[in-house]
């Protein structure tokens, strides 16, 4: 690291458990972040300036005046702006020196799975289960963990699927896809602004852990949080061995999904859905 490096990242430096090694891990890492709102926003900012050194940060959205309560990459000169392009300005402004790609589209099939090949970790910011599943199915692919978060009213909640390993749940294994799951939108149920922000910021926080190799993850563990009372819960899940998706019969691992039919994807902050 050059000197500049080492006083920027001192602070990390200084903990035992990351030093000087895990602080060159994190730079080396490249991180894909779909969905650059409520969840994006907090987590982009907080691996920006702890120095990953590449992030990839996808949305097809652009910035709207409701989304300002929360979203804090964007601000209201930027209204109008493709979501992608603003959350580059802002991250480029905390930390000039990484790498930061904004797309601006909709991902699936090929595309999709051709940018989870090329990253190191992936962090799931979206709200629909339709982008959910198929950020799973190519992380399961590619054997890239996952980062997956949710807010919606009062209620968030988060886990990893760190799919390097083979006994590691996937996401599907824990809301299989078809499931008659409810989807509510934020414009009519609303979300309670500091939520996207503890939730983000956790998942900024399972990333870097994941990048510098460092304590333990939330594989296999689901924390849901009540922000209205300020309590949380735990559930403990294991790999599904029937999982259509992950699965010894799945057909993930070998890349059949990619030739299926595409679903129809949703925009990355079309509605805020718990799932």
């Amino acid at each position: 690291m050059t000197d500049e490096q080492l006083l920027r990242y001192s602070r990390h430096i200084l903990l035992d458990a990351l030093g000087i090694e895990g602080q060159e891990r994190i730079l080396a890492t490249h991180a894909v972040i779909v969905g650059a709102g409520g969840l994006g926003s907090p987590a982009a900012l907080y691996l920006a300036s702890a120095g990953i050194g590449k992030i990839t940060l996808v949305d097809d959205d652009t910035v709207d005046f409701t989304n300002l309560q929360r979203q804090i990459l964007h601000t209201q000169a930027r209204v109008g702006m493709a979501k992608a392009e603003s959350g580059k300005q802002a991250l480029q402004a905390i930390n000039p020196e990484i790498d930061i790609v904004p797309l601006q589209q909709r991902l699936s099939g090929d595309t999709l799975d051709a940018l989870v090949a090329t990253a190191d970790l992936v962090l799931d910011c979206t709200d629909n289960f339709a982008t959910r599943h198929a950020i799973n199915r190519a992380c399961v692919h590619h054997r890239k963990p996952l980062v997956s978060g949710a807010a919606i009213r009062f209620d968030g909640q988060i886990s990893v699927y760190d799919l390097r390993r083979d006994d590691s749940p996937c996401y599907h294994c824990l809301f299989p896809e078809g499931d008659d799951v409810e989807e509510v939108r934020c414009a009519v149920m609303g979300v309670f602004a500091p939520l996207t922000g503890i939730v983000g910021t956790m998942q900024a926080a399972e990333a870097l852990k994941l990048a510098a190799g460092i304590g333990e993850s939330l594989s296999g563990r689901l924390l849901l949080l009540d922000a209205l009372d300020m309590e949380w819960r735990t559930v403990r899940f294991k790999k599904d061995a029937g999982c259509a998706v992950c699965g010894p019969s799945g057909s993930v691992r070998s890349g059949e999904y990619l030739r299926q039919p595409a679903a129809n994807h949703e925009s990355a902050d079309g509605a805020c859905r718990l799932g």
